[in-house]
């Protein structure tokens, strides 16, 4: 049997995909109320690293009405944002 027969083949690798830094709400919580928390914030309080995009997931509890900007939301931490008289900018 030929040999490019015998080896295992590789899967695909999407070239467009896209990654994410990943922000959960509880990570939030150390900002005061009505702070503007966008990329660059979080990039200075440690949260995030890099240059990739920013998104935000629904995980924890969020106690504040924050203005958030990002690349990407959840469904759900964009309803726990606004429910709490919060705002959601997606950049």
């Amino acid at each position: 049997m030929p040999l490019s027969r015998r080896l295992p083949k590789g899967g695909f690798h999407n070239p467009f995909r896209k990654e994410y830094d990943v922000v959960n709400l509880s990570s939030l919580e150390r900002f005061s109320a009505g702070v503007v928390v966008d990329a660059a914030i979080l990039r200075e309080a440690g949260l995030v690293g890099g240059k990739r995009a920013v998104k935000i997931l629904a995980d924890g509890v969020l106690t504040k009405a924050l203005t958030v900007k990002a690349q990407a939301f959840s469904k759900q931490a964009r309803e726990k944002i606004t429910a709490l008289g919060g705002s959601v900018e997606v950049a």
